[in-house]
């Protein structure tokens, strides 16, 4: 696999996703004892069987997605302590160009281009296996 920039494309990277066991205990303790700030609302997704979260430390950018799966869902395997990265998210202008242009160079396409929630997104692997989700928010108006 070769590794070249993009020509015009942007990958923007913007927050980190966690597994996380109970996402109720986990939003408490990054809110009520790191004194996190919501800036996602707690949601459930049907498309993953899941739940996230997404939050930021005051006077941060930096964001920290917490994700919960329920059993069976192929968004996550079950639990073990130290895999608890869940994936990276870039965010992109043109998902469907970056997919396509990613796969042309040998890159694992993990799921397709879809809808969720408020954007579209499509996920893809690194070549240690880390899921990397691409982001392409919808535009206001």
């Amino acid at each position: 696999m070769v590794f070249t920039t993009f020509r015009r494309m942007e990958f923007r990277f913007v927050y980190t996703g966690l597994r996380v066991r109970d996402i109720e205990r986990s939003l408490q303790f990054y809110t009520e004892i790191l004194g996190m700030e919501v800036v996602d609302p707690l949601e459930s997704y049907e498309p993953t069987r899941g739940k996230a979260v997404t939050v930021r430390s005051p006077g941060s950018s930096q964001l920290l997605e917490l994700n919960w799966y329920e059993e069976g869902s192929r968004f996550g395997t079950a639990y073990v302590n130290g895999e608890e990265l869940d994936h990276l998210g870039f965010e992109v202008e043109d998902l469907q160009d970056a997919v396509k242009r990613l796969e042309e160079k040998g890159v694992e396409v993990v799921v397709r281009p879809g809808t969720i929630g408020g954007w579209r997104e499509a996920f893809v692997k690194d070549p240690d296996g880390i899921w990397i989700e691409l982001v392409l928010r919808k535009k206001a108006g």
